[in-house]
């Protein structure tokens, strides 16, 4: 078999917020487990946990357990219609600051293996192998990946899963391929027959609606994608989109694993389990929204940033969503400030209608450790006044 030109990975840890919520409950284990919401539900009568079916609201999943996802829920559904489907299901509530947690200690547990990480969320990564894999072989590749896998599992008590290939595009795709705690390892020469039969829109760039386009063109698999005439692509595409798509279905991509890039901004938003009116609701509103400054305060100072300028995001009960933002002289991070801004920011919009949404945004972002020690701030003033 030839060389891997690149040893390119991405490891994607499994059902990763569940798989955090049956380390501390270890009894559900091989049960249906869905976690979505932010509150947690009392147990009904004779019951140890709470279940989907005794769910009222309008929250979403966040993640499913592989025997839930067996029976049609997934990431992103409606909690209330996931119900319909797995109503025996156990559901948990959101637990972000474990999830955090657990991700700084498996992305740790692979550093001190493979340095060249590009960190692509609380439960993803890139990693570039090909100094620790320098022949290139399937056989390198594999045993790298398993080291790599006993580390996470060792760090964490987690799974995870990983896909090894000549580029990130191709990695991506195989990391799926054989979950949960698969290793799949890909050549060029292997796309005619593990990677072309495989759906276009596994393809990660290819949305829902490229996707029923490509169908509609009677493109389903990435074999025929890689076949398709250019300029049948270039029309219905356009010209950057799909060129695109020709070369990633024939596993074409370049990119660099980026061990280092500055985010432009962070942020913080929360949508409410019932919709708060600006009025009758403003002690909790208030209460919300100091929590929120208060959560993107930590993540500031968690990542050793803070910014100029501070936005506020609204989502009304009627969908339409407003932003506003200020930009002060000297970059902040601490909560009383942000909680201040985005409230003077709230005050430059109609508060007439009930508020579904609510986000606070820090862009602007300059590391902290290059500044001088901040000036102390004022005191946070009332919002929604």
């Amino acid at each position: 078999m030839p060389p891997l030109p690149r040893s390119i990975a991405h490891l994607d840890m499994d059902a990763f917020y569940a798989s955090v919520e049956l380390l501390r409950a270890p009894e559900l284990r091989g049960l249906p487990v869905v976690v979505g919401g932010r509150r947690a539900l009392t147990a009904a009568a004779g019951e140890t946990h709470p279940r989907l079916r005794d769910y009222v609201g309008r929250g979403v999943i966040t993640t499913a357990t592989y025997e839930a996802r067996a029976l049609g829920v997934h990431s992103g559904m409606g909690l209330m219609k996931a119900a319909q489907l797995a109503p025996d299901a156990v559901l948990l509530p959101a637990d972000f600051e474990a999830y955090r947690h657990y991700s700084q200690r498996f992305k740790q547990a692979v550093r001190a293996i493979a340095p060249e990480v590009e960190d692509r969320g609380i439960d993803e990564i890139y990693l570039d192998l090909s100094a620790l894999n320098p022949d290139g072989s399937v056989a390198g590749a594999r045993a790298l990946a398993q080291r790599l896998q006993q580390a996470v599992r060792a760090a964490t008590g987690l799974s995870c899963s990983l896909g090894v290939a000549p580029n990130k595009l191709l990695a991506k795709l195989c990391s799926d391929l054989e979950k949960p705690a698969g290793i799949t390892v890909v050549t060029l020469d292997d796309l005619p027959t593990r990677i072309g039969p495989l759906p276009a829109r596994r393809i990660n760039g290819i949305g829902p609606k490229a996707a029923a386009r490509l169908e509609q063109l009677g493109i389903d698999t990435i074999a025929q994608l890689a076949a398709a005439d250019l300029d049948l692509l270039q029309h219905h595409f356009g010209e950057r989109y799909g060129l695109w798509l020709q070369r990633a279905a024939r596993g074409e991509d370049e990119r660099p694993v980026v061990t280092r890039s500055e985010p432009k901004s962070l942020s913080r938003e929360t949508t409410f389990e019932r919709d708060l009116h600006p009025r009758s609701d403003r002690q909790e509103l208030s209460a919300r929204f100091t929590r929120l400054c208060e959560q993107l305060a930590a993540d500031l100072a968690r990542k050793g940033y803070v910014g100029k300028t501070i936005g506020l995001k609204l989502r009304f009960d009627n969908f339409h969503t407003v932003t506003r933002d200020h930009t002060l002289a000297e970059p902040v991070g601490d909560a009383p400030t942000l909680r201040r801004v985005a409230g003077e920011c709230a005050r430059r919009v109609p508060l007439e209608r009930r508020i579904r949404l609510l986000g606070v945004r820090v862009s602007g972002l300059v590391r902290r450790d290059a500044l001088p020690p901040a000036e102390s701030r004022p005191a946070q003033a009332e919002l929604f006044a």
